[in-house]
């Protein structure tokens, strides 16, 4: 393995969103302008595999099936197509992944899945971000994932495949292969094969960095990171070990969040992805994960310092005054969904709405700031079955259909609710712990508020009942939230490279000129 040489980089810069969300009851949005002129800062928040039925599933385990989510009293709603296309192509791919997704409203391009800041070509191009902060925005990445992951990646790197994140550089992980299976000539562009992680501490395009992803980061990392002004929370390991980067590095921990000042801040608090956080609420108080903040944490935080590290005074776009850019992820709905596990899957969702809270408080309290909630695509066709039922997976045999002469007049329901379940591949109610047995189809089931104060999750008396169609993506559009000036531009059905024009305009008050 081999590290390539890369350690200048120069790229644009530009500014994300921001991500979040929590349980509350319906209220109505305060007034908003229109008008881009009123826009100071943009707060970009997605829900990583963040389906429209997530939402539902969440607003009804945590808030009722009268009540909503924080990010459902956003006034502006509208839906947004998330299809990729082929490599060297135009030709649709129906089911896109996070890469190609995140590529597209960050650059306003289809691109082919696994690409980073590329088009469907191969060609570098311009993300939002890079704009912003060669534009003079403060800006900000923040992610529960690695931060050299797919989406958060797409604002501040260029590279052909996703997995080419670091810390070392290898054939297999950065090179497409040809048809005939070997591997792309390298390219002219030497940026395009450098790891994400190197990419990310030497080109500055976000001036906050919250995420994990320690593991990725090397010594040297971090001191080009400081050379530019960067304040290090944790360590990024002891440059007189590189042998033993593993055991001398030192995760980034909430208190050092807490303390954190300075006008560039990156913080790793984990040398992977953030604990779940339904795994970190069980562990003992003194476990190491503890230490690590919410998605709601890291968004108040970022928020915070992007918006004193801007320039002061009122906003006047004619004086070139600015505000900041942020794009938050809450990673860990799309990775529990993969792994059909219910429960953990609507913690996430709720951890992200604890988020959205915290952006869309900021943006009331502001007047300036557009906040944008949405979704890369969704994931595992996660759906509401009716209470007692189950899934055609768990069947022995799909049911027939019962008036074959008028598919649309079945009436009748086509089997009981028990008795024509395949042994082999349904165990009933599971509640999420059937993740790790892929012939276990069982629904979960949840008490919601409006349950009786008995009714347990994992009963059959429990009113949420859950399934997944897969373990993978699936093309359904996602739903998207706006608020704030220029936020009704967002209520339509839009394909999702339609979104970097949007945020685009309202960062410059104008239209971004062709890639």
């Amino acid at each position: 393995m081999r590290r390539r040489p890369l350690k200048t980089l120069t790229v644009l810069a530009l500014a994300s969103a921001v991500a979040a969300g929590t349980a509350v009851t319906a209220n109505s949005a305060p007034q908003q302008s229109d008008s881009h002129q009123d826009i100071r800062n943009v707060i970009y928040l997605l829900g990583d595999g963040m389906g429209r039925t997530h939402v539902t599933a969440a607003r009804d385990r945590y808030a009722g099936a009268s009540g909503k989510l924080t990010m459902e009293t956003l006034p502006n709603t509208g839906a947004v197509a998330t299809y990729a296309v082929e490599k060297n192509s135009a030709k649709p791919a129906l089911v896109t992944d996070s890469a190609s997704s995140a590529t597209a409203w960050a650059s306003g391009v289809k691109t082919y899945n696994a690409a980073i800041g590329v088009d469907a070509y191969e060609k570098k191009v311009a993300t939002l971000m890079e704009q912003a902060h060669t534009a003079g925005f403060a800006t900000g990445n923040v992610s529960t994932a690695e931060i050299t992951d797919a989406t958060p990646a797409a604002q501040f790197s260029h590279a052909l495949l996703r997995g080419c994140q670091g810390p070392v550089y290898s054939d297999a992980a950065c090179l497409p292969k040809k048809d005939d299976g070997s591997y792309e000539q390298a390219p002219a562009d030497k940026t395009l094969i450098t790891p994400i992680a190197e990419q990310i501490a030497r080109n500055g395009t976000a001036d906050v960095i919250l995420g994990g992803g320690l593991a990725r980061f090397e010594p040297d990392d971090q001191k080009a990171l400081q050379a530019q002004g960067y304040q290090v929370l944790g360590n990024f390991g002891d440059p007189a070990l590189p042998a033993q980067t593993a055991a001398s590095q030192k995760v980034a921990t909430k208190a050092d969040l807490d303390k954190a000042a300075g006008k560039k801040v990156i913080g790793l608090f984990n040398r992977g992805n953030l604990t779940v956080e339904q795994n970190k609420a069980a562990l003992p108080a003194d476990a190491p994960q503890k230490q690590e903040p919410s998605l709601a944490d890291m968004t108040r935080k970022s928020i915070q310092l992007l918006n004193d590290r801007k320039q002061g005074g009122s906003y006047d776009r004619n004086k070139s005054k600015k505000g900041f850019y942020l794009q938050v992820e809450g990673a860990q709905i799309d990775k529990r969904s993969h792994a059909n596990d219910a429960a953990q899957t609507l913690a996430e969702v709720k951890a992200f709405d604890d988020a959205v809270k915290a952006a869309y408080e900021f943006a009331k309290k502001d007047g300036h700031t557009l906040v944008v909630v949405t979704a890369d695509h969704e994931c595992a066709g996660f759906n509401i079955i009716e209470k007692g039922t189950y899934t055609n997976a768990e069947a022995v045999a799909p049911p027939a259909n019962t008036d074959a002469g008028n598919t649309a007049n079945n009436s009748v329901p086509s089997r009981a609710a028990s008795g024509a379940k395949d042994p082999v591949r349904s165990s009933g109610i599971v509640n999420g712990a059937g993740a790790g047995d892929a012939k276990n189809f069982g629904p979960a089931t949840f008490r919601t508020p409006d349950d009786p104060a008995d009714v347990k999750d994992g009963s059959p008396e429990a009113s949420l009942w859950l399934t997944y169609l897969s373990g993978n993506h699936t093309g359904a559009d996602v739903p998207i939230f706006a608020y704030g000036p220029n936020g009704n531009a967002f209520a339509t059905s839009q394909i999702n490279t339609e979104l970097y024009g949007k945020l685009y305009r309202s960062l410059f008050g104008r239209s971004p000129q062709h890639h």
